[in-house]
């Protein structure tokens, strides 16, 4: 007989666990939400104006070139550093560089009047001031988020990201860039604040994870398999930038807006699958797109509608990357160690690699359009080889649970409609029958199932 007091007890037996998770994730994980979406807002912007700072300055290529090598050097060396450093007191640590990042984005006033050495410690620092602390920031994030929901809740973040790049990038570029400089550094100020009163009851952990070498890390096969296809998407994307925007023209800063719109809403969709189905796959399906959209515009390059084909393919595969491997692999992979060395070698190929534009922006003119995008589309269908031997990071038993969620609210549904039959009163119960075999015929084989699984459990 179905009943649903049956159904909620056979339910509970059987997922239990996930339904305790959904009532408190997203306690839990708001203030990493805060933490990881206002830092990387942050970061965007501050970079972008410190970008047109250096670039108004009278002074040869090579010297803003310099400029712009002491921010990246100092991000990387710093990332390291903080990776070593945070984990002892990651709560406090996170603090002071929050209020070091809004201190700096005030300092970043003076780069017009200052003279070469005082721009060039400032470019450092400001690499500092964002490096030290993103892997423990990305640490943090992992930590408030199970592992079967880690996807979904990357995707989220990271659209609040690339919305609100949009909505803070879009009012400074209306301001002059003193206030500009200043709003970031209110808006750093303004993520503290929201930081410290989410987390003012959150305890920190207990239960101190070990510590593995880099060279222990970098020993581990799935992670290779992993970073080395992130690292070939790096280096090809960002190594495009310049080419691409030269192709594009005026449409460039259309299509970087839409870019970052559409990535948004694929980093949420991304997500949901990644949870679902697996990390492997929508990673894979991120570096099939990549690679149609450079063989399109290897192909047609001079049409304009291949350049909005692009820019799609474009916004979908960054918002599937974004929410995957920016934000969840490197946490899957160390769910039983501190984060924060995972964090750095998967962060800093991304984040190091936007490098590369300042270096080919002076030879961009010079360089085929055509002849790049085939070598991209060569090298992005290449980097996928490896992913087909890497090991899924969501558990097995979490896609089986998933599965058998499906299937136990397709028997509740069941359930429902066999209760509800039997309170309606039927006047010809030889047309009941026939409606009754009419609708078993109709059954798809999920349904069946799931109507199996019902009567087992009643």
């Amino acid at each position: 007989m179905l009943n649903s007091t049956n159904y909620q007890v056979a339910r509970k037996s059987m997922i239990g666990k996930m339904s305790i998770v959904k009532g408190i994730v997203f306690r839990d994980f708001a203030p990493a939400l805060v933490l990881v979406a206002t830092s990387l807002i942050w970061y965007v912007s501050i970079y972008t104006l410190f970008g047109d700072l250096i670039g108004k300055l009278a002074l040869p290529d090579f010297t803003k070139t310099l400029l712009f090598g002491a921010f990246f050097a100092a991000f990387a060396i710093s990332a390291f550093f903080g990776g070593w450093l945070f984990p002892r007191a990651r709560k406090l640590g996170l603090v002071f560089w929050m209020i070091f990042g809004s201190i700096m984005s005030l300092s970043l006033v003076t780069i017009p009047t200052n003279n070469l050495i005082v721009n060039f410690i400032l470019s450092v620092l400001l690499g500092v001031s964002v490096g030290v602390g993103l892997p423990s920031a990305l640490a943090f994030f992992a930590d408030s988020t199970p592992i079967w929901k880690r996807g979904i809740l990357g995707g989220i973040t990271w659209s609040t990201v690339g919305f609100g790049a949009l909505a803070i990038g879009g009012s400074i570029s209306f301001v002059e860039t003193t206030l500009g400089l200043v709003i970031l550094s209110i808006w750093r100020v303004i993520g503290l604040v929201f930081f410290l009163a989410l987390t003012r009851a959150k305890q920190e952990p207990l239960i101190k994870k070990p510590s593995e070498k880099y060279k222990r890390i970098l020993s581990r096969r799935d992670l290779i398999l992993y970073l080395a296809p992130w690292i070939m998407f790096s280096l090809v994307n960002f190594a495009e930038v310049p080419i691409s925007q030269n192709l594009l023209g005026e449409f460039a800063t259309m299509s970087g807006l839409i870019t970052l719109a559409l990535s948004g809403i694929f980093a949420i969709v991304g997500g949901m699958f990644a949870d679902r189905i697996g990390r492997k796959r929508v990673v894979i399906t991120g570096f099939v797109f990549l690679g149609i959209e450079y063989a399109i515009l290897s192909f047609f390059y001079e049409n304009p509608v291949s350049w909005y084909i692009y820019t799609c393919f474009d916004g979908a595969a960054w918002g599937m990357f974004a929410a995957v491997f920016f934000m969840t692999l490197w946490g899957d992979l160390s769910e039983n160690f501190q984060r924060e060395k995972y964090y750095v070698l998967g962060g800093l190929p991304y984040l190091l690699a936007g490098f590369l534009p300042v270096l080919i922006e002076p030879y961009k003119a010079s360089i085929e359009a055509s002849t790049a995008f085939t070598i991209a589309s060569f090298f992005l269908f290449v980097a996928v080889l490896p992913l087909f031997y890497a090991p899924e990071t969501l558990p097995e038993k979490t896609m089986k649970d998933r599965e058998l969620s499906s299937y136990i609210e397709r028997a509740k549904k069941i359930v429902e409609k066999e209760n509800a039959k039997k309170q309606k009163q039927v006047p010809n119960k030889t047309d009941s029958k026939n409606e009754d075999a009419s609708e078993e015929l109709q059954e798809s084989p999920e349904d069946k199932k799931a109507r199996e699984l019902a009567e087992k459990y009643y």
